[in-house]
């Protein structure tokens, strides 16, 4: 079971925790963009990009045989940091819907442009996977 972290005082966190606490295996996931099994792009909207990066992100995951509440660090690359922020409640569903619970310590970074020309975010990913017991 990961722990977050929440100093004593701080205000909780929107969307990400402070930090992780976890055990286990850990499995580094590279970072992953919204096209699809076949490599291409459904969409230009940044929203279901991000979708499509975090359905990719768990289909990696469970090759290594890990579950979405085993993400501990994920780092986000955007290409438009206005756009990114216009996306929050769209953005918030798709993460509830794929990944579940805000337990996962996140950073968000703004970059100038990513490999693949359509992609508009890249999502890399951290997850520990427990021992059994």
């Amino acid at each position: 079971m990961n722990q977050v972290l929440l100093p004593p005082g701080w205000p909780r966190p929107r969307g990400y925790a402070n930090g992780v606490v976890a055990r286990g295996r850990q499995v580094f996931i590279a970072g992953m963009i919204g096209w699809d099994t076949e490599g291409r792009f459904a969409s230009d909207d940044f929203a279901e990009q991000a979708a499509q990066a975090l359905r990719n992100l768990v289909a990696v995951l469970h090759e290594a045989g890990g579950r979405p509440e085993h993400l501990v660090r994920l780092t986000w690359y955007v290409t438009d940091k206005r756009e990114y922020l216009a996306a929050g409640p769209a953005l918030g569903r798709a993460y509830r819907d794929i990944i579940g619970a805000y337990n996962a310590a996140m950073t968000a970074v703004q970059v100038v442009a990513l490999i693949e020309d359509r992609a508009k975010v890249e999502i890399e990913a951290t997850a520990v996977i427990p021992d059994p017991a």
